[in-house]
């Protein structure tokens, strides 16, 4: 056998095995799309585990209530970026439907301080208000058996304050979030806030 044919058939079998472990890693990556993997994260308490990668999520939107328009009592005085996981959000795509599983994760985000009596400020884009410190983490979580008290959906409290966060949360008591949902939200998701994303053809 000459070199260049032993280098040539070495490269080959390279170029097969790659494409082996390429394979493999699609299918695990399917695999972990389709079983619970992408689901909430219970420790032995029953606590709700903190997702680490929520950064990585599908941004469904950001309201904003600050204190300067509620008359200096704002429950939230931040922006409420709220994010869902990929899979959930496919699977909310195709039936109209949050899947059991669904993590709806809101992390607040200070406004920069106000030189405007409504407590807006002037930037390089004009006047508004404008994103400052990461200042706390809810999740909701929707699991039909687990929460049959509160229509389906657990709410979770991680901080209110800036990072870091707390690395599990106990399901908050119905009055301090649920009940605001059952009685205000669309089946308990605010979805009108995050219609553009959530009904995007």
């Amino acid at each position: 056998m000459t070199k260049t044919k032993h280098l040539t058939q070495v490269f080959i079998a390279a170029a097969l095995l790659m494409s082996v472990g390429l394979i493999v890693d699609a299918l695990k990556t399917a695999h972990s799309e389709t079983d619970s993997d992408w689901g909430p994260k219970w420790n032995a308490k029953g606590e709700l585990i903190l997702p680490s990668d929520y950064h990585t999520w599908i941004f469904l939107g950001s309201p904003l209530t600050p204190h300067s328009l509620n008359e200096g009592k704002a429950g939230f005085p931040e922006y409420h970026n709220v994010y869902i996981h990929p899979v959930a959000y496919q699977i909310y795509k195709k039936t109209g439907e949050f899947p059991e599983g669904t993590i709806l994760l809101k992390e607040l985000q200070l406004t920069l301080s106000g030189t405007n009596e409504d407590g807006s400020r002037v930037e390089a884009s004009g006047r508004g208000f404008f994103p400052a410190q990461l200042n706390g983490i809810d999740i909701s979580v929707k699991d039909s058996e687990r929460f049959k008290d509160t229509n389906g959906w657990g709410f979770f409290n991680f901080g209110h304050h800036a990072p870091p966060y707390a690395e599990t949360a106990a399901v908050a008591p119905k009055e301090a979030c649920a009940g605001c949902h059952i009685a205000n939200a669309d089946n308990m998701v605010f979805k009108n806030f995050y219609a553009p994303i959530l009904d995007a053809k």
